[in-house]
């Protein structure tokens, strides 16, 4: 479980009497200035207001005495009736009544008199209202406080906690609310229709004016919600968050929350000094969506939702749809926009010329906080593109970069689905480095997270009081591996947060390609599951057909709406159809998920096993390099060398290779080599492309000391960094080493059955039929004059790669001079060539 980190002191325990002043803040900090220094005009008003106000005092009755001898002479239950305000039982009929009210308030009255106006009682507040705008879980503020026609004129309602007194102001109109008491504020005012009005608010050492939020129309439009009702809002960051915007005329915030068990939200934060007693949102009706607009709240902000609980407790809430976060431990969401201009016009312009599975793919993964500890976004961009383009990768592999609590789990427990984790700095700084690897002409990758989340109390678990965002089965919500919880699938809204979520990251910051993390965990409904713990769906099978439709669709709507992109699925069962077309049904009659590629771990697993041996035992777990080619044309594959291979004791790359020193730096450069020359496309690990010893840690990253040249063994390391990058080199120079991935035809073995002597050959062919030919070499032994069977049509053969050579590290062993072949057939070839093989050595030829 990710443990829940400390506040920050961002959210303070005791905010009442010394936020008075500031309450207001929906003003902004900058208009809370602006009202101090009319602090003193407003006073001077006052003191000519005096003469006035006795005269009102006396025919009032004496001010609050006279409200309560109102209220004494009018039957408590008349008084409800005439002004309790209609709830609105139907969202057309809400509708209708806030547009007669914004008609209202958009047209142009006769001017309102100037001066003091004398301000009558106003119908007592329903005490149902009022309790629940108290208690924090009123549905409709809106309908009750603000400005509305009333008999005898124009009802104006504020509530304004630790308030001494507001003021409503209109032109050169100053009409003084009488204290209702509880921070209510309220009078009728002489007016035919209600006026465009700001309020002025006293507190005990501070005078705000501010507008009132309680007189905009909604800020999401009936298409907004009814495709949020839906499940089909591909942008659904667009409308639901915090956005800074326009409203009205009025500058301010926007914040929209999903929350359909809620008996109330109001929104708290740094403007309100965390009490969002002022800002109670409104529901829009059966869309369980809460808006409410706040004027004058600008960028920066902190908030969070302030939930009441169906059972009437409260909870504060981070944003789901945040799009930017404190720096953890601290959790709290911010308001935030992006300012950044892209520079990568020609990448995106490019990247969809040539589908992924018929290009060039190698891929560097790397985790960014450690990959150069204690750099930012923008640090980062000044020297990973360097470095990734000088080795040759056509990709980078980002591991999680949304937001995580705990960063020990590397970015796998996932907080904050729409927003870069802000250890490394802010959204545009994060785009700023995509843009960068972008104009260097690498593509950047992205592993997405969408099976699972932590059980922080501030975070999604239970979001609105019950299972919202996780499945309302226990059983089904707990993910049985890791302490987390899992989506549910099934639920439409969820599908569309997780669908838009994907989106989101393609559009917004121009991610190339999306590695979904865990889906086996997602497919089966019995994945790490006893009998017992798990219900079989309705045909009686362990699938997740949630799951599955989930898939299918977020393949779908990414492919359709970004260009380009490539989906990744990091699959280890043998699921069928992970990379086929969704309408396309296989022989289990699912349609295919959609992927564009599939991790093949049974490639990792079973040639990492080979490797480990001992070369004298090899001949026994021959079949281990070979069994790979036997489905190797079921998906389009990625063969992965990831973070998972070398953490928590499994040792790094090169120290699962046996033997001394210069055996395991040998057994590491033929069997990148020969990963690099099967169909499949590549990934390798930081740290990796230079032989690190170590096993990764995310407290330190990669041991980059090694390529001193002041460290006696550099030359070691830098040889196999040298040898990566010659790899990739020829590699993206050689159609057919990647031009026909995933097609039969584009394979052929030369020898795949010698045992014996630890050797594997065979022949790559690019679209046109041109050949590369490797031959992998696993023992330490050099053999001479083996022969090999080719093509009888190449005239001559050239070494184009030798992974045995000095600068390598290797002992030399090579082929300087185009070798011929014989017309003797051999390995059911027409003709054979022969050679000297190097000990643990991978050697390319192709024509001369």
């Amino acid at each position: 479980m990710t443990p829940s980190p400390p506040s920050n002191g961002s959210e303070p325990k005791n905010p009442k009497k010394k936020a008075a002043a500031a309450e207001e803040g929906t003003a902004g900090k900058a208009a809370a200035k602006k009202a101090t220094a009319k602090k003193t005009a407003v006073k001077k008003t006052a003191v000519k207001k005096a003469a006035v106000k006795k005269t009102a005092a006396k025919k009032a009755a004496g001010g609050k005495a006279a409200v309560k001898a109102v209220k004494a002479a009018t039957p408590a239950k008349a008084v409800a009736k005439a002004v309790k305000a209609p709830k609105p039982v139907k969202a057309a009929k809400a509708a209708k009544a806030v547009a007669k009210k914004a008609a209202q308030v958009k047209a142009s009255p006769p001017a309102p008199p100037a001066g003091p106006l004398e301000v009558g009682l106003s119908p007592a507040l329903d005490a149902g209202d009022r309790d629940r705008l108290l208690h924090g879980s009123h549905h409709d503020p809106h309908g009750v406080l603000g400005a509305h026609p009333a008999p005898g004129g124009i009802v104006f309602r504020a509530f304004r906690p630790y308030a001494r007194a507001v003021t409503v102001v209109s032109g050169e109109l100053r009409a003084d609310l009488h204290d209702d008491g509880d921070g209510f504020f309220s009078g009728l005012l002489p007016l035919h229709e209600v006026p465009a009005y700001r309020l002025l608010v006293r507190y005990e050492d501070a005078v705000v004016e501010t507008e009132d939020a309680y007189r905009f129309l909604p800020t999401l439009g009936d298409l907004d919600l009814h495709l949020i009702g839906e499940g089909r809002h591909e942008q659904l960051w667009t409308v639901l968050g915090a956005h800074p915007t326009t409203h009205q005329g009025v500058t301010g915030t926007r914040f929209s929350v999903w929350a359909p068990n809620a008996r109330g939200v109001r929104v708290a934060g740094t403007f309100n000094f965390w009490d969002g007693a002022g800002h109670a949102m409104r529901s829009l009706g059966s869309s369980g969506v809460w808006e409410l607009f706040v004027p004058g709240v600008g960028e920066g902000e902190l908030y969070k939702f302030d939930i009441t609980r169906p059972d009437g407790s409260r909870t504060l809430r981070a944003d789901p749809m945040a799009r930017r976060t404190e720096v953890p431990p601290a959790t709290s969401s911010v308001v935030t926009a992006s300012h950044y201009e892209w520079g990568d016009e020609e990448w995106l312009a490019r990247r969809a010329e040539r589908p992924v599975h018929e290009a060039p793919f190698s891929v560097y993964e790397i985790h960014l906080p450690s990959w150069r500890p204690g750099l930012t976004y923008r640090q980062l961009a000044e020297q990973l593109p360097a470095y990734v383009k000088d080795l040759g990768f056509t990709h980078v592999e980002l591991m999680p970069v949304a937001e995580h609590p705990f960063g020990g789990s590397w970015g796998y427990q996932v907080t904050g689905f729409y927003a870069p984790t802000a250890r490394l700095g802010t959204p545009d700084d994060f785009r700023y480095l995509v843009d960068a690897l972008h104009r260097a002409g690498i593509g950047v990758l992205m592993d997405w997270v969408p099976a699972h989340f932590p059980r922080d109390d501030w975070a999604l678990a239970e979001f609105d009081g019950r299972p919202l965002y996780e499945h309302e089965d226990p059983l089904r919500a707990a993910h049985p591996d890791w302490g987390t919880l899992e989506f549910d699938f099934g639920r439409r809204e969820v599908r569309n947060f997780l669908v838009a979520n994907a989106v989101y990251w393609c559009e917004e910051f121009h991610i190339d390609g999306l590695r979904v993390d865990a889906v086996a965990s997602m497919l089966y409904l019995d994945y790490s599951r006893e009998p017992g713990q798990w219900t079989p769906n309705e045909h009686g099978g362990r699938e997740n057909l949630d799951a599955v439709a989930f898939l299918q669709e977020m393949n779908a709507t990414v492919y359709r709406r970004v260009p380009g992109v490539v989906t990744i699925a990091e699959e280890s069962t043998a699921w069928d159809g992970v990379t086929r077309a969704t309408h396309h049904r296989g022989p289990s009659g699912f349609g295919g998920l959609g992927f564009g590629l599939k991790w093949n771990m049974g490639w990792m697993h079973d040639s990492l096993q080979y490797m480990s041996k001992e070369p004298v035992h090899r001949r026994y777990h021959h079949g281990e390099m070979t069994f790979s080619m036997v489905y190797a044309y079921s998906e389009n594959y990625v063969l992965p060398i990831s973070h998972d291979e070398v953490v928590h004791g499994k040792g790094s790359l090169v120290s699962k290779m046996p033997g001394d020193w210069w055996q395991q730096r040998a057994s590491l450069r033929a069997y990148l080599a020969f990963m690099w020359s099967h169909p499949g496309k590549q990934l390798l690990f930081m740290g990796q492309e230079f032989a690190q010893g170590a096993e990764w840690s995310e407290e330190h990253g990669p041991d980059w000391w090694l390529l001193d040249p002041a460290y006696g063994a550099e030359p070691d390391h830098r040889g196999v960094r040298d040898l990566v990058r010659d790899l990739n080199g020829v590699y993206r120079s050689t159609p057919a080493l990647w031009e026909r991935d995933v097609a039969p035809d584009g394979f052929q073995w030369v020898v795949g059955d010698a045992a014996d002597d630890n050797v594997l050959a065979f022949l790559r062919h690019d679209a046109d039929g041109a050949p590369l030919l490797a031959v992998c070499h696993f023992s330490p032994v050099v053999r001479h004059d083996y022969r090999l069977g080719v093509p009888d049509d190449v005239p001559a053969w050239l070494e184009v790669l030798n992974t045995d050579a000095e600068r390598y590290g290797g002992s030399g062993v090579t082929h300087p001079h185009p070798v011929k072949p014989e017309p003797q057939p051999w390995h059911t070839h027409p003709a054979s060539i022969r050679l000297t093989l190097p000990p643990l050595a991978t050697v390319w030829l192709r024509p001369a």
